[in-house]
């Protein structure tokens, strides 16, 4: 049998479900090494962007917005506010509840991470001219808004 070793059959080759998961893989790594050597996670960039995009907020709140579980998104607040990226205070009506805010520097920080995240996109979609690259992107949001899915 004459196949490459390490090559999977055409069948597999050929489902849009596999080649998304394999996608998301290769997406996932570019990503990830791009927080690693800004010295965060993407639960940073999350919070950071849900912050500045929706105000103060209750922790809870974030959270469902981000899909970040409630025990990690207790760390990933702590680790931000020690950094000073963002702000916890007491909600004032009712205190058991904190009210996450975005600083000044996390806004900064904000920004920095958005360069390196579109550097990191445009190493993933590199194969792709930009025309593809949006055909994709609106593709891959009918997919994920038809099943249901966040977009966090």
């Amino acid at each position: 049998m004459d196949t490459q070793e390490g090559t999977p059959p055409q069948r597999l080759r050929a489902l849009p479900s596999r080649l998304t998961n394999q996608a998301a893989l290769a997406a996932n790594r570019i990503v990830d090494r791009a927080l690693a050597e800004a010295g965060v996670r993407r639960y940073h960039y999350a919070l950071l962007a849900a912050s500045e995009e929706y105000g103060p907020s209750s922790q809870a709140d974030l959270g469902r917005r981000t899909g970040i579980d409630r025990s990690d998104m207790v760390a990933t607040v702590n680790d931000l506010a020690e950094r000073r990226l963002l702000d916890r205070t007491p909600d004032p009506q009712d205190r058991r509840r904190n009210i996450v805010s975005i600083t000044t520097a996390g806004r900064r920080e904000l920004g920095r991470l958005d360069r390196l995240l579109a550097a990191a996109q445009d190493a993933f979609l590199a194969p792709l001219p930009p025309s593809d690259r949006q055909v994709l992107t609106d593709l891959l949001t009918r997919l994920v808004d038809h099943h249901g899915g966040r977009h966090g």
